[in-house]
């Protein structure tokens, strides 16, 4: 099928991208979010320890420590817990507020700000037992699952090694004073969260890439969509045809509409037709403001004629305007001469009207159909 994930293999552009993104899919790392929550986390209460000891103990003390009024009085015993909850709030509320400002910045760094409401939006076909099977052997499923029992495999086996390593050194712990025993525990465990932290770590350095090759392969597109993406993105061409072809129209009524104003109508007999209009205050040479071929030809004739506008039979000069010069231009100057010629005959029939019709010269070079002799001829 068309649709098939086989005949998806055509990169995702960037347009599929961006529409990825509205829908709330963005290619973030999971490992990376827990390994920078981790060690913020791990970070902090190491960097706290000595105070973080006294307020554990003072805490502590105060808490197996109570009079008689807390013994008889649950009022007094409930208020004393409250005010232990209280005090273990205002350690635990700050660590946890750094721990969510951390994730924030990690799924920043790693996929960008993203807002999108799509993802909220209910879809009932995850509820299809059916389609629930097939994501179970989807790509990034599999891939998630066997990712996952790399990384727990990876973390106990570092973590077996080094407690094997530190069993026999933790038993001795209990023939050495607590004090010195508390804190050569906490060594242990900082170094032993420190080689977790370096299994999971190198592990998200391998995730972020592995996650946006896993996104990009699920944006793959097929040859219909790509052909689709870039009709959507030139216009689709039948509607586009349609608009010239509008335009076209529209512009052939405009200047259809401009020929009773021509002065003069140069034609060739019936192939050419151009309309020319001069008018000394607005322009500085004689403008075009019609032409056409063929049956357009023949329009602008019967129209200039309707309108009796002088219409001239002069082949070569009706090439050459029609081949160089375009709807609305200035005649060059290479064609002045002819075109003076032509506009003075015009004068005159609106004095007399048996004035023959001129003899025009056009350089031979303007005219498209003019054939050069033969080199024989010359000779």
């Amino acid at each position: 099928m068309a649709d098939s994930a086989q005949d998806r293999n055509l990169p995702a552009s960037a347009k599929k991208q961006a529409r990825a993104r509205e829908d709330g899919q963005v290619p973030r790392s999971k490992d990376l979010g827990h390994f920078t929550a981790l060690a913020a986390g791990g970070a902090l209460l190491i960097g706290l320890s000595h105070p973080l000891a006294g307020w554990l103990q003072d805490v502590l003390s105060s808490g197996l420590r109570f009079g008689h009024e807390q013994a008889v009085n649950p009022q007094a015993m409930g208020e004393l817990f409250w005010l232990l909850a209280t005090r273990a709030l205002l350690l635990v509320v700050p660590l946890g507020l750094v721990m969510i400002g951390v994730g924030v910045l990690t799924a920043l760094l790693s996929g960008g700000w993203n807002l999108s409401f799509k993802i909220l939006q209910p879809n009932f076909g995850r509820f299809n037992p059916i389609a629930g099977l097939g994501r179970l052997f989807d790509k990034q499923h599999v891939v998630d699952v066997l990712k996952m029992s790399a990384l727990a495999a990876a973390i106990g086996t570092v973590g077996y090694q080094y407690l094997s390593a530190q069993f026999m050194g933790m038993v001795s712990l209990m023939a050495v004073p607590l004090p010195s025993a508390i804190a050569q525990m906490g060594r242990t465990i900082a170094t032993g969260f420190g080689l977790v932290m370096l299994v999971v770590g190198g592990w998200a350095l391998i995730d972020v890439p592995l996650q946006r090759f896993l996104w990009l392969q699920r944006l793959k597109m097929t040859r219909e969509e790509a052909k689709q993406e870039a009709k959507d993105a030139e216009g689709n061409m039948e509607v586009k045809g349609k608009i010239k072809q509008k335009m076209r129209e529209m512009a052939r009524k405009r200047m259809l509409a401009a020929v009773p104003q021509a002065d003069l109508v140069v034609m060739n007999p019936t192939h050419y037709a151009v309309a020319l209009r001069y008018d000394e205050a607005s322009m500085g040479a004689p403008r075009v403001i019609a032409k056409g071929a063929d049956l357009l030809a023949l329009k602008i004739r019967d129209i200039a004629r309707d309108a009796k506008v002088p219409v001239l039979q002069a082949p070569p000069l009706a090439r050459a305007l029609y081949a160089h010069v375009e709807i609305d231009q200035e005649v060059p100057a290479t064609l002045f001469a002819a075109v003076a010629q032509v506009l003075a005959w015009v004068y005159q029939l609106r004095v007399r009207a048996d004035v023959a019709p001129p003899t025009v010269d056009v350089p031979p070079e303007l005219d498209p159909h003019h054939q050069p002799p033969a080199r024989g001829a010359e000779e």
